[in-house]
This record gives C-alpha cells, sequence and structure tokens, in this order.
C-alpha cells in the first residue's frame, strides 16, 4: 500500500465535480448521530465522502484510490477533516488487506462508485475520452503497463473481439476488430480520434436514442484496460468480509455490465440455502450474509439530472451486513 501524505492546503481545482446521488448515499451512511467507520474505496475526488464528514463529525474515513492524481485532488477537498482521515493508493478489490495495512479490523460503511469519474473523462490527456484528441492510455492506474494503445497493437483479432463482445456489447465485434488489425498493420495506434473515426466508420450511426459508437468501444477498452469486471468482483467480496455486523455496503454503478455483478451478488449473499431445487437436504452450508435494503436499484431525481446529465446512468444498491 502506498499511503498519501499531503500538506493539506486550500486550492482550486481546475476540474468541477459534483458527486452523482448525493441526497440517497448520505441518507444511507451519515449515521449522524453515532461514530462511523467509513471506508471509500473508490474516493475519486472525495465528494460523497466530503459529505459524509459534514454531516457526521464522528465519522472517520480510509480513502483509497488508484490513481494518483484523484488521490491529490481529494486531498484538497478533505482538508477541513485532515485529522479524521487516511488516504492510500491502491485498488479497492484490494481494501480488506489495505485496511489491515491502516490498522482498520472492520468498517461500519463501505461505498464503492464504480467506473470512470468526470474528471477522467473531462482530461484528454487519460484518453478515456473521445470528444478531444489525446492518448489512448485510459489507465487509472498510471503505474501500470497495460494501455489501451498497447491492446489495440497487441492482441489478436480474437481477443479484440472478444473485448468489444463482452466489455462493449458491440454486435458487430468481429468486424470492428479486424478493422483495426488491418489498420494497425499499416499504422500503430496513438490517438483517441484515429479510432473514434475508425468505430464511426465501421460501425456506422447508432439507432435512434442509442449511444454512438465510439463510446462503446472505449467502454469496452477501458474496461479492459483496468480489469474492472474483475475488480468489482473482488471488491465486493472484500467489502462484506470487513463490513461489522449491521454496516452498510453501498455500491453505486454506471451501466448494465456493473449493475448486474452487484445485483447478483447481493441476491447470492441474502440467500440461505442456495442447493438446487428438489435436493431434500442442505449441503451447500451458505448463510446469507447481506440484507438487501434497496430491492431495486436508487436512480438520480429529476432535479439532480437536469443540473448533472451523467447522473442518469446512475443506480444504487445498498445492503446491510447480517
Amino acid at each position: 500500500m502506498d499511503t498519501i501524505k499531503h500538506n493539506f492546503k486550500g486550492g482550486t481545482d481546475p476540474f468541477s465535480h459534483t458527486p452523482v446521488l448525493y441526497r440517497e448515499v448520505t441518507d444511507y451512511i451519515a449515521f449522524p448521530e453515532r461514530p462511523l467507520k467509513l471506508i471509500d474505496g473508490t474516493l475519486g475526488c472525495g465528494g460523497h465522502s466530503s459529505l459524509i464528514l459534514k454531516n457526521n463529525r464522528q465519522a472517520v474515513l480510509l480513502g483509497i484510490d488508484r490513481d494518483g492524481d484523484a488521490l491529490e485532488r481529494a486531498a484538497e477537498a478533505l482538508a477541513f477533516a485532515s485529522e479524521r482521515i487516511q488516504l492510500c493508493r491502491g485498488s479497492y478489490s484490494n481494501l480488506k488487506d489495505l485496511a489491515a495495512e491502516a490498522g482498520w479490523a472492520s468498517a461500519d460503511a463501505v461505498l464503492l462508485d464504480i467506473g470512470v469519474s468526470s474528471p477522467q473523462l473531462d482530461d484528454f490527456h487519460r484518453g478515456f475520452s473521445y470528444r478531444e484528441n489525446g492518448p489512448l492510455d485510459m489507465r487509472m492506474d498510471r503505474r501500470s503497463p497495460r494501455t489501451a494503445s498497447r491492446l489495440l497493437n497487441k492482441c489478436t483479432e480474437e481477443e479484440l473481439a472478444q473485448i468489444f463482445r463482452d466489455y462493449g456489447e458491440i454486435k458487430q465485434s468481429g468486424k470492428l476488430a479486424r478493422a483495426i488489425i488491418a489498420r494497425r498493420d499499416e499504422q500503430s495506434w496513438s490517438e483517441t480520434a484515429e479510432l473514434a473515426e475508425l468505430c464511426t466508420k465501421v460501425l456506422g450511426k447508432p439507432r435512434k436514442g442509442a449511444p454512438p459508437a465510439p463510446t462503446l468501444c472505449f467502454q469496452a477498452l477501458r474496461i479492459a484496460v483496468n480489469d474492472e469486471l474483475g475488480e468489482l468482483e473482488k471488491g465486493l467480496e472484500a467489502a462484506v468480509d470487513i463490513l461489522a455486523p449491521g454496516g452498510i455496503l453501498a455500491v453505486i454503478s454506471f451501466h448494465s455490465l456493473e449493475d448486474r455483478i452487484v445485483k447478483n451478488f447481493f441476491r447470492h449473499e441474502a440467500t440461505g440455502c442456495i442447493c438446487p431445487p428438489g435436493c431434500p437436504v442442505c449441503i451447500c452450508t451458505h448463510k446469507a450474509r447481506l440484507d438487501i435494503l434497496t430491492k431495486k436499484p436508487v436512480t438520480a431525481q429529476a432535479d439532480e439530472v437536469k443540473s448533472n446529465s451523467r447522473a442518469a446512468c446512475a443506480k444504487l444498491r445498498v445492503a446491510r451486513k447480517i
């Protein structure tokens, strides 16, 4: 674990950031009447954690993020509570080990805000978006050697097709993969604008209401570069393990692949016996660990969507550890 030590100073962040579902998250987590040990596994700019720390003056925070730039911004945002926070650089899939290294044996709440953050999208140098031309990077942790350009230039046609099919749900994934291979035989992939142009050319205009072709392509590559779905599966397990009885797990997702994993995990952990139907005696020894508090995912209210369009896709699921 890389523990981040900062000199807390005031400053102006060039990236404005509003956390999604801020009212709903604080309603479920703040606990203003008693002490709270909160782990924010995807700290980002610290928006949600800042609100919780302000609502609960007895709350302490362990903030985790694999993006060093995000931790620097969070340190600024959380300067008002510097004596109540610990920040560390790492992946939330390892949050149980990171918490142990920080001296935390358990937590009262774990918050996971999955996926790419607004500042990452808005910084064209990071390569997450095709709105402005930039390098095909897409790494959340820039210490990693695995970049989007590396995947595009090294993966086989079959591997690329699988990435676009599984993570972008692109029907013409094979056609796109072949076009990428053909183009790299002439020139290596390096910039976002080049890829966006090819995606539009190969996949054409989307049907009404569907996202532009480059959006799905970039999503798929980003998920592959950062192993986002694998991280999510591991992170959910780690979160439940470290929660104290009665502790809250809140997870915000932004697309169906993530939400499906969260929904299925919650359902599995809220179920006692998972033996096949018809089994006369339980042999699985599985015990329910969660009580689901949100039978359906919570979505943003109309006023929030109006002021923050990125909140429109957000879904919040919350469970309590039994």
